[in-house]
């Protein structure tokens, strides 16, 4: 598997994920668009979850391309990109199992967000944040499951309302698997390490 790694670390392939990423994070915004029409600005940066993750790696990712570290953004990047990649995949496969099926815009989303859960891993061995940037990460994260779950101001997919409770429960889970599995690859003391050069 480590082989993958100077591929990775290559400043082209930091390029081209850097075009695909703000892509990617300029569509989402769009898809919540809608969404953020209604939402009290209060809510505004807790709402579209997913485009969010990936504008932090949009950042991890230019830091990269300077040789530098911006830990905090790290810590943000791979706990939100592996929560809200793996939420995304879950419920779009729920939405497949409610209605018996799924347009081609679901499956983009398992695709594109099962996508942004790997590379947010992946990089893990390139991170350089500490113990209280993942406090921090937490708090947001956290934070940002009451504004979904409490204030009702989770992405909207109606077809799943009658499961909230049960959607809320698995997503403050996840949070804690994404905050545990941030530690585990990249903040262990025995963790793999590598640099960007």
């Amino acid at each position: 598997m480590r082989w993958i790694y100077p591929l990775l670390a290559n400043r082209p392939m930091l390029i081209v994920l850097l075009i695909i990423n703000i892509a990617g994070t300029v569509y989402g915004y769009y898809w919540y668009g809608w969404q953020l029409k209604e939402t009290p600005a209060i809510f505004l940066p807790f709402v579209p979850d997913s485009p969010t993750a990936s504008l932090f790696f949009v950042f991890v990712l230019i830091a990269f391309l300077l040789k530098r570290n911006w830990p905090l953004l790290e810590a943000l990047a791979i706990v939100t990109l592996f929560k809200y990649g793996i939420w995304a995949v879950v419920m779009n496969i729920l939405v497949y199992f409610v209605q018996g099926e799924l347009d081609p815009v679901g499956f983009m989303l398992i695709f594109s967000h099962f996508a942004m859960a790997v590379e947010g891993v992946l990089f893990a061995p390139f991170y350089r944040f500490k113990w209280w940037h993942l406090i921090i990460t937490a708090i947001w994260t956290l934070h940002n499951d009451v504004i979904d779950y409490v204030f009702f101001m989770m992405p909207r997919y109606h077809m799943l309302d009658q499961y909230m409770p049960q959607i809320g429960y698995f997503t403050f889970w996840l949070s804690i698997f994404s905050l545990g599995l941030a530690y585990f690859v990249a903040l262990r003391p025995s963790r793999f390490k590598l640099e960007i050069k």
